[in-house]
């Protein structure tokens, strides 16, 4: 079978297309022909061996798929062979076939795509852990999304909106920001993609347009400007972090202090281990949003398997609108 994978520590152009054999459904196990794949941003981390957890390699990044099942493993009863299942794998799923541990399969509901299902996992169970489960958002309460063009921000931008907060959107360009607006995004800030000479005039704008403070940021972007939103934050506000795309901030302490706020960390991966009763609360909300039309997946390029990397580059860039998908 044909797989993408990193053979060596590096960026998307170190992915080579290789011939490897196809995986065999050990016990608990699926085997699954995948479908489509969802690209998210730890996929490059990964790649390039900055993620905090590390794979032997070779393998093939993609950490969500959706795909039919072909074979079971012993002990398999809850599935059959032709089942449609989407699988949170954490790598492998650049490939046309992954053998998957039943626990990480889920069935897709009628009526939801390939390719919805495979990238309404990562970034839409983040989103909602991050709101609900971290947050405790509340109906009324105003969010601020950074970073609200791409995969989790267009993701966080539309359940924030769906469990009723009013939502601005922060982005570094107009066609991310129109994309935000069109998802659900009540206002939207642009600022510069690096930090600017005069971060003030950023955080007025941001100011502006939240009013009293945000009761919620949602900042998977860091770097310069995570100590200008939580600024921003109102009194009790709670700030959650959930990235780092442009870089790791040195956040000073005094800030939670004077603005009376909450610093969290989201760490989905741990989450989904640790929390499966929660974990499946979640999956079943986002799937009856999505059946009731409330949640889009944010695609808004696709690519085939021999143009991972090149989907890939459009993470490390920061110029991707929306989320990116790869299509066997």
């Amino acid at each position: 079978m044909r797989a993408l994978m990193s053979c060596e520590p590096g960026g998307p152009d170190t992915l080579r297309l290789l011939d490897v054999p196809e995986p065999v459904a050990g016990p608990g196990q699926l085997l699954i022909a995948v479908k489509a794949c969802g690209v998210n941003y730890p996929d490059l981390l990964m790649i390039q061996d900055l993620y905090q957890v590390k794979t032997p390699r070779p393998f093939a990044p993609g950490a969500e798929i959706a795909g039919v099942v072909t074979a079971l493993g012993e002990g398999v009863t809850d599935f059959r062979i032709g089942d449609r299942v989407a699988a949170r794998i954490g790598t492998g799923g650049m490939a046309e076939a992954v053998a998957v541990d039943v626990a990480r399969c889920a069935p897709i509901p009628d009526g939801m795509s390939f390719v919805d299902a495979a990238v309404m996992q990562f970034t839409f169970e983040t989103a909602l852990y991050a709101l609900r489960n971290r947050a405790g958002l509340q109906p009324g309460e105003t969010v601020l999304v950074l970073g609200a063009g791409g995969g989790v921000g267009i993701a966080a931008v539309q359940v924030a909106r769906v469990m009723g907060a009013r939502v601005i959107a922060a982005a570094s360009s107009e066609e991310k920001l129109a994309f935000a607006r069109d998802h659900g995004a009540a206002d939207g800030v642009l600022y510069p993609a690096s930090a600017p000479p005069n971060r003030k005039e950023v955080g007025e704008r941001l100011k502006a347009a939240l009013g009293k403070g945000a009761d919620v940021v949602i900042d998977p972007v860091g770097g310069w400007l995570a100590e200008t939103a939580i600024r921003c934050a109102a009194d009790g506000g709670r700030y959650v972090v959930l990235g780092f795309t442009a870089g790791i901030p040195a956040l000073p302490l005094n800030l939670p202090l004077l603005k009376n706020c909450d610093v969290l960390g989201v760490n989905w991966r741990t989450f989904s281990l640790t929390q499966p009763e929660a974990l499946r609360a979640n999956k079943a909300e986002l799937e009856r949003w999505y059946g009731q039309g409330l949640l889009s997946s944010g695609v808004t390029a696709h690519f085939p398997l021999e143009q991972g990397g090149i989907a890939i580059e459009g993470l490390a860039a920061r110029h991707a609108v929306g989320k990116r998908v790869v299509v066997l």
